[in-house]
């Protein structure tokens, strides 16, 4: 199943109609959501960095705006077989859902060896693996007996799998069910050579379109807000958080669009700088949306209403997928070594 150019599905499968449609309830699991788009045909996104990254983030974005919970699954899972495309050329058996399972747990890492009888397995313990209760497979980061980062794929349905219920405490974002796993002698495959997945373009392509999953929240958050400003008196606070909150959007898919085509441009160039710099300006202007909206509706949505309630816990939680401050050193180290400032129009 992985992405060709006449797999891609239309745009406007991806329209709030559309997705209404497929998926008609706020309430059903996310897991089974992401069965009904899998089914559905709608995983098979544009590859980045292949002339349609911008529809590949609209897609991402659009999936935001219903659960974060979801995109998180769905984002793992088309990320998966964009690495597999990428990297390892198989592909993923049709119906197949994954997970990309890298975040590395300070004092532990994952072993790939080779068993007695020759085949690959993995050993340890995985944190934050979401969808473990339900995906069929795993792009899993471990390290081999030479100390080298690698990344294999493993079948979730063996005995060598166990998902636990430790690891995850949140209410925001607990649709994802990112739990601990344990491995232990669990066939897995190589996927690449080591240090393949890091050393990819794909890698920071990957990690540019997680701001679009945030954009794609934000603007749902804004929509709240924008569907009550032109109600009854107008409010002349509520339309100053409203043209701010314009501003900030406005800016930041500027950025979006303005990364896409870059990628699409140069696919094989190096786009940390492009990745951070994205991540960070989708992280404030989120934080700006949650923070004006609900301060100019109250408490009302917030606890009568079931989508904003839930897109209000789940988005800081997910936001803190970014490094916050350490992206932003790392990115003002990068600014910094550039002979002339960059900011001219």
């Amino acid at each position: 199943m992985s992405a060709t150019p006449d797999s891609i599905p239309p745009s406007d499968a991806f329209s709030a109609e559309a997705l209404a449609a497929l998926l008609p309830s706020h309430t059903a699991p996310p897991l089974e959501q992401l069965q009904r788009l899998i089914a559905a045909g709608l995983d098979r996104l544009p590859l980045p960095g292949h002339g349609a990254t911008l529809r590949r983030w609209q897609a991402l974005a659009a999936v935001a705006g219903i659960d974060l919970s979801l995109l998180k699954l769905y984002e793992g899972h088309t990320d998966a077989l964009a690495i597999l495309a990428e990297i390892d050329g198989a592909g993923a058996a049709p119906g197949s859902s994954w997970g990309v399972w890298c975040a590395e747990m300070p004092g532990a890492r994952v072993k790939l060896q080779q068993g007695a009888d020759g085949r690959w397995q993995l050993d340890g313990r995985k944190a934050w693996c979401s969808g473990a209760a339900g995906l069929s497979h795993a792009l899993v980061s471990c390290w081999n007996a030479a100390g080298e980062a690698c990344l294999a794929s493993v079948a979730l349905s063996q005995p060598g799998v166990t998902v636990t219920q430790e690891g995850w405490q949140a209410v925001g974002m607990a649709g994802s069910a990112s739990v601990d796993v344990l491995f232990s002698a669990a066939h897995a495959t190589p996927v690449g050579a080591p240090g393949a997945y890091l050393a990819r373009p794909g890698f920071w392509h990957g990690g540019a379109g997680i701001a679009a999953g945030w954009y794609g929240a934000a603007c749902a958050v804004a929509g709240y807000l924008h569907a009550r400003a032109g109600h009854a008196t107008p409010d002349p606070v509520r339309l100053a958080q409203l043209g701010r909150i314009d501003c900030a959007l406005r800016a930041a898919g500027a950025l979006l669009r303005e990364g896409a085509a870059a990628i699409d441009a140069q696919p094989q160039r190096d786009c940390m700088e492009l990745a951070l710099r994205l991540r960070l300006a989708v992280e404030d202007c989120a934080t700006l949306v949650l923070q004006l909206t609900t301060r100019a509706l109250g408490a009302g949505p917030l606890c009568r209403d079931a989508h904003f309630a839930r897109l209000a816990a789940d988005l800081p939680v997910f936001l803190r997928q970014s490094h916050a401050e350490r992206d932003q050193a790392t990115l003002g180290g990068i600014v910094a070594g550039v002979a002339e400032h960059p900011w001219g129009l």
